[in-house]
């Protein structure tokens, strides 16, 4: 097998995703150029943690999984880290535990870095609808709600800013310059969903490492389950909110002209682009052209109104992340 070695983490908090985590596992297993390992990291739950080990304890024919504890605080952010310390990899990947890749996943992302200026590759994220259907008031501009990629990201193998956590890779080598993801950003389990841990970490890299390469390849296709709770509105608003909160802290710590460089063309070009849609839509009285066209007004309202707290909140002090140093697993 030719290029890197691949470690791919996949952290899980909840039995109640048992029949995702299986199928995530799975997927990589199935995967046309194989995985090193697999490291199924649990996030403080010792009875799923157990019932993992327990199932994998055997090896299956393909890449062994490791089963391991959160060796941080509650959440994904401390997850992805312990599984980043225990990789073997030249690269580790990261996929969600309610998702699965395509055949070719993990082959696309090697080839990526076959440029050794390359530090991050991420994918393509396709929503799968618990309904067996998008709703037709939800944007796809606003997919990254459902952790899945938007309308108005680059087609094809492109340079961009950040990758997306739930289908990522990076070298080691990155987590050695710019060290893990940030805690206290990031999702903990079921509690508010707070983002941009991967957007805050990609800055840094590139701060640290100026000549780094971050690629997004569209081949690279992951497929995520979207559940019932998160095709409602109430789902919409709660996680757009909770957006403008984490870039508030991205931006207190990296910058405003950094932490917001990306979000400024989605503001000022996707977006009324997609008003423009619905609303032409709605004109030629195709199903659900205004509430899209209105989802994306009160999104961006919601998402505004979260930054503006959210920056209050970092001036008094109120919210603080901190960056840990990784440290290098020994190689076999």
């Amino acid at each position: 097998m030719s290029g890197p070695g691949i470690s791919v983490v996949i952290c899980a908090y909840t039995e109640d995703r048992w029949e995702d985590i299986l199928a995530a596992v799975s997927s990589v297993r199935a995967q046309s150029r194989p995985a090193l390992e697999t490291l199924l990291v649990v996030d403080h739950n010792e009875p799923l943690r157990e019932r993992l080990a327990k199932e994998y304890k055997e090896p299956d024919g393909g890449a062994v999984v490791r089963v391991l504890a959160n060796a941080g605080p509650r959440g994904l952010s401390a997850g992805r880290n312990t599984g980043i310390a225990a990789a073997r990899g030249e690269v580790v990947a990261f996929l969600d535990d309610d998702a699965v890749a395509e055949r070719d996943w993990l082959l696309h992302f090697a080839e990526a870095y076959a440029d050794p200026r390359v530090m991050a590759v991420g994918g393509r994220t396709e929503p799968v609808w618990a309904s067996g259907r998008r709703p037709a008031w939800f944007p796809e501009e606003f997919d990254w709600v459902v952790g899945c990629t938007y309308r108005g990201l680059p087609r094809g193998r492109v340079r961009v800013r950040n990758v997306l956590g739930g289908n990522a890779s990076f070298r080691r080598s990155a987590f050695d310059a710019a060290g893990g993801f940030a805690t206290g950003i990031g999702r903990d389990g079921d509690k508010r969903p707070l983002g941009c841990e991967e957007t805050e970490l990609c800055i840094r890299l590139s701060r640290a490492r100026p000549d780094a390469v971050l690629l997004i390849d569209d081949r690279a296709v992951i497929h995520h389950r979207v559940p019932e709770a998160r095709e409602h509105f109430r789902y919409f608003r709660t996680r757009t909110y909770a957006e403008g909160l984490s870039k508030a802290l991205v931006a207190r710590s990296v910058g405003a002209d950094k932490g917001l460089e990306s979000e400024r063309r989605y503001a000022t070009r996707v977006l009324p682009a997609g008003v423009a849609r619905g609303l032409r839509d709605a004109l030629l009285a195709r199903p659900g052209g205004a509430g899209r066209a209105g989802a994306i007004v009160a999104g961006v309202l919601t998402a505004a109104g979260g930054y503006l707290v959210g920056g209050v909140r970092a001036r008094r002090g109120g919210t603080t992340f901190s960056v840990p140093e990784v440290e290098v697993a020994a190689r076999e």
